[in-house]
């Protein structure tokens, strides 16, 4: 893969291996300046690891990343000071004011006073924390903490968010404000988002685009609408329901271009190499079978995702 000078984030051949266990499985993939980009996987897909090698914490067995053209490997240093970090379970002081835990990170970053006290309460009212920003971080709700960690990783103005899992354990307003929020930062501060996940419908609701990741391999990428499209240019999925089922099964296996037929409980899925609505409505009509409804099926994030993972395209990189 050729990196572009608008590369935040490259991987080339990107492997971590842990005796005979492989995490990471030669990683290729290229997140640009101010995108989101969602790696969406299943517990233990490598995600984290992933993760931990582009922030230089955790060594590439083979391969390369680079991020903003540094090495992480060679310049861990370096990176931490461009790229913020939100890890799945943030932790702080409780005892300390969330004010207070952004000072400490601060002055960690050897950030001026004069520089970080505006700094801060600008990120506080940005992430809807000023008005508890001088309650203990300890009394702070799940959602809250996850908030104070962005403006924790935000205290250093990085070029990069990522984000392990963010709104595990959010209730479901939280989670949509918190969404909102990182599409704000990217929209009002050009930030590059990495937003490791498995949540489909989250992913699918705030990334630019996704990364199927399953068992150490990115097995598809691209933006959500052009994943599906492949999966329609190969084969098209239609839900049928009718009055007489036995003998629709018969008159279905006369259109040409149907390859499987799976039976659901209160319908049919009919699988093809085209769009075959209007040979199926005149074989049945034919046969004075009753339709109830006949619909193609159009493909989210959730049914690309279980194609990919269940299904034959589970060993294909993209």
């Amino acid at each position: 893969m050729t990196a572009t000078a608008e590369a935040a984030i490259v991987t080339e051949g990107l492997t971590k291996r842990y005796e005979e266990l492989v995490a990471v499985d030669h990683l290729d993939f290229q997140i640009s300046k101010g995108e989101i980009f969602g790696l969406l996987g299943p517990n233990g897909a490598g995600k984290t690891t992933t993760i931990l090698m582009l922030l230089g914490l955790s060594e590439p067995t083979e391969g390369q990343a680079r991020v903003v053209d540094l090495d992480p490997t060679r310049h861990p240093l370096d990176v931490k000071r461009v790229v913020g970090y939100v890890p799945d379970n943030v932790g702080f002081y409780p005892d300390l004011t969330g004010r207070q835990n952004l000072e400490y990170t601060a002055k960690l970053n050897r950030i001026s006073s004069e520089v970080f006290e505006s700094r801060i309460q600008t990120i506080l009212e940005q992430i809807g924390l000023a008005d508890a920003a001088d309650r203990p971080a300890g009394t702070y709700s799940r959602g809250m903490r996850q908030r104070l960690g962005i403006a924790d990783a935000l205290v250093k103005e990085p070029q990069i968010l990522i984000l392990d899992e963010p709104t595990i354990g959010i209730d479901p307003e939280g989670t949509r404000e918190l969404l909102e929020l990182i599409r704000n930062l990217r929209d009002d501060r050009g930030v590059t988002v990495l937003l490791s996940s498995h949540l489909l419908h989250q992913v699918q609701s705030i990334c630019d685009r996704v990364g199927i990741f399953v068992r150490g391999r990115m097995i598809a990428q691209g933006p959500v609408r052009e994943l599906a499209a492949r999966h329609i240019a190969e084969e098209v999925v239609t839900e049928l329901a009718v009055t007489d089922w036995e003998r629709a099964g018969e008159a279905l296996w006369t259109v040409p271009g149907i390859k499987r037929i799976d039976r659901q409980a209160d319908h049919w899925l009919l699988v093809s190499e085209k769009d075959v609505r209007p040979e199926v409505s005149k074989v049945l009509v034919e046969r004075g079978i009753g339709i109830l409804h006949l619909r193609r099926r159009d493909e989210g994030l959730d049914e690309i995702y279980t194609r990919y993972f269940e299904g034959e395209d589970s060993g294909r990189i993209n």
